[in-house]
């Protein structure tokens, strides 16, 4: 009898999924179907809102670009460079924090006041310590990723069940082999959102510090675009850098999913 209710409840349960498809399809046609309508009503300047036709054979032209791909490949490279680096200093800071009450005390509410600050606000000083070049960007993005993983970090220190640590003491571990056998493995999930945090708000920084400085780069296309009034090629390249930050943050998210299957 317990089987047979069993069995009858399972469509149920799985048309939740279906029905969360069904509204984020909703969602996006609604956007969609408003914009289109925005554009062919003139209410706005020409051109500011051009029709989806336009803004898809733009991206269509746009992803035929040799020079664009040279472009964003310079655009990986500082996000990439920037994540390596403020994430790798996070993740000190993050187990240094949570691994000492006292440390955590001290300093760690600073990092929760310089979390929010726009990042922006140090690019005159990045420009001063790196110059204009690809140094100022790659420093932009690994101050902005910093703060999101220190933190995430530091608060999954604080979840890591103490019987695993005073098993890692028993056995007289040393400090290197505490993080890489007990630690990282523990904060898995922490260090992955961490890292996803990180990921958005160093694209955003680097994308910010290419606009207002640069030659190259996605950020440089993007306000070049906009300077020279090109809405359909600024939305064509708005949208990729959207897709492209969604495909790369589900990666992280799959691999991290991964990496968890392989620890059970």
């Amino acid at each position: 009898m317990a089987q047979a209710e069993q069995l009858g409840a399972a469509p149920a349960g799985l048309a939740l999924p279906g029905r969360v498809t069904v509204l984020r399809v909703v969602i996006i046609a609604a956007v969609l179907a408003t914009w289109e309508a925005v554009a062919a009503s003139g209410l706005l300047f020409r051109d500011v809102v051009p029709s989806l036709t336009v803004i898809g054979r733009a991206v269509a032209s746009l992803l035929v670009e040799e020079n664009f791909y040279w472009h964003l490949g310079v655009t990986a490279g500082e996000v990439g460079t920037g994540l390596l680096i403020g994430g790798l200093a996070g993740l000190t800071v993050g187990i240094v924090l949570g691994g000492s009450r006292f440390l955590s005390r001290a300093f760690e509410s600073y990092l929760y006041y310089l979390g929010p600050t726009p990042k922006i606000i140090f690019f005159p000083v990045m420009i001063m310590w790196f110059g204009v070049g690809p140094g100022s960007k790659v420093a932009m993005g690994a101050i902005s990723c910093f703060f999101p993983i220190a933190l995430s970090v530091a608060a999954g220190m604080r979840q890591i069940d103490d019987v695993l640590i005073r098993v890692g003491k028993s056995f007289r571990a040393r400090t290197w082999q505490m993080v890489a056998k007990i630690y990282l493995p523990a904060m898995r999930a922490p260090i992955v959102n961490g890292v996803r945090l990180g990921l958005g708000v160093a694209i955003i920084g680097t994308l910010l510090a290419e606009t207002k400085l640069s030659n190259r780069g996605v950020g440089f296309l993007i306000i070049n675009s906009y300077s020279t009034f090109n809405m359909p090629r600024m939305y064509s390249l708005l949208i990729v850098v959207f897709v492209l930050a969604i495909g790369v943050n589900a990666l992280v998210s799959r691999l991290g999913n991964l990496e968890a299957v392989k620890g059970r």
